[in-house]
């Protein structure tokens, strides 16, 4: 099947590449992140659209939709990136997770409290991600791309984590489930285009989603408390079928694969800025430039709340997960993040 496949794209390129004195360009489809976020609107979409035009001297021209916008679920987009019926495509790992655990390793509730340590736990994890993706899914990774923090909005205050115990809060992955019910909580699984409509209803008190895009959607006018500490990341990864990367013209093969991890770069730049941004926008305090100001009170974790998630990760997070991973996962976790997460969090459970 892969080699009719990639025998059919290789006509297909053929096909399409320009010939000297030809004006056509090649036509890339691609499906990108989030719409409406700085990673699609200022980053993803320009590239394909513009530099990457430019770069190529007009030889080549780019689509590319939103998955939200473009009738793509979430959590297939894997499958689709495999079959090569997306052939350029960006995947949530939170939306893959419970289908293939071992991939929302690098991005597990709890785990990475700061930016700096996501960025050592994904560059450890990065080549069994490169390995997993060929051999598992005929995926080629091109890029690992994070979102701003995902932080908590409550409607009432709360000074730390032991207060989310007895609440109704949102959460859009397993692991996020997970962190909740070990605080007492109980998780209320909920797509991010109903977040505020459960809000405002009532039917959750909480919400786990990104600062900058929970004041996109307003939460900042109807919550109180905005708790800092990064729950997750929503790491992301962009990749091609690997059929379809084959068959594309070497040069542009060489030009993605300099510009991309540049690319990579913008984005987690923008994603960390955006994390702090987001705090002045939705409390008022600071400038806030692309939000709305709010006048929320911004709660930021104390040492008895980082201890929490520490144990929180060890006893709870990562015992649930090698349970779904099974023994496999065990020694992936032990020989790519384990060594360069703190000593306590790094022993299996």
């Amino acid at each position: 099947m892969r080699l009719f496949l990639r025998i059919f794209l290789c006509c297909i390129w053929a096909a399409a590449w320009p010939a000297a004195g030809q004006d056509a360009p090649l036509q890339l489809r691609v499906v990108g992140g989030l719409a409406g976020v700085a990673q699609y609107t200022q980053h993803e979409a320009p590239f394909w659209t513009q530099t990457l035009p430019r770069l190529m001297q007009g030889r080549v021209a780019a689509t590319i939709a939103p998955f939200d916008q473009a009738g793509v679920p979430g959590n297939k987009m894997l499958t689709l990136l495999e079959t090569g019926v997306v052939p350029f495509g960006t995947v949530l790992l939170s939306q893959v997770g419970g289908e293939h655990p071992a991939l929302a390793l690098p991005d597990v509730a709890g785990l990475s409290a700061d930016a700096a340590t996501l960025r050592r736990v994904v560059d450890a994890f990065r080549p069994e991600m490169d390995h997993m993706l060929r051999e598992r899914f005929n995926v080629k990774l091109l890029a690992m791309y994070i979102y701003p923090a995902q932080v908590i909005f409550c409607a009432t205050p709360m000074k730390g984590l032991t207060d989310l115990k007895g609440r109704r809060i949102r959460v859009s992955s397993g692991t996020q489930a997970d962190f909740v019910q070990a605080l007492g909580g109980t998780p209320v699984p909920t797509a991010f285009a109903a977040l505020m409509s459960n809000m405002t209803s009532g039917n959750t008190d909480c919400a786990i989603t990104g600062g900058a895009s929970g004041n996109t959607l307003g939460l900042h006018r109807i919550t109180r408390s905005l708790f800092t500490m990064p729950i997750n990341w929503g790491l992301a990864i962009f990749g091609a079928n690997a059929d379809a990367w084959a068959v594309l013209p070497a040069d542009l093969r060489i030009v993605l694969e300099q510009q991309l991890p540049q690319l990579e770069r913008r984005i987690w730049d923008q994603s960390i800025r955006d994390t702090d941004l987001a705090v002045a926008c939705n409390t008022g305090a600071g400038p806030c430039e692309g939000g709305t100001p709010g006048a929320m009170v911004a709660v930021a974790p104390s040492a008895e709340d980082d201890r929490l998630r520490r144990q929180i990760l060890r006893s709870t997070i990562l015992v649930n997960w090698l349970q779904r991973c099974g023994a496999e996962c065990t020694r992936l976790w032990q020989r790519t993040i384990a060594p360069v997460v703190d000593g306590k969090a790094t022993r299996t459970p």
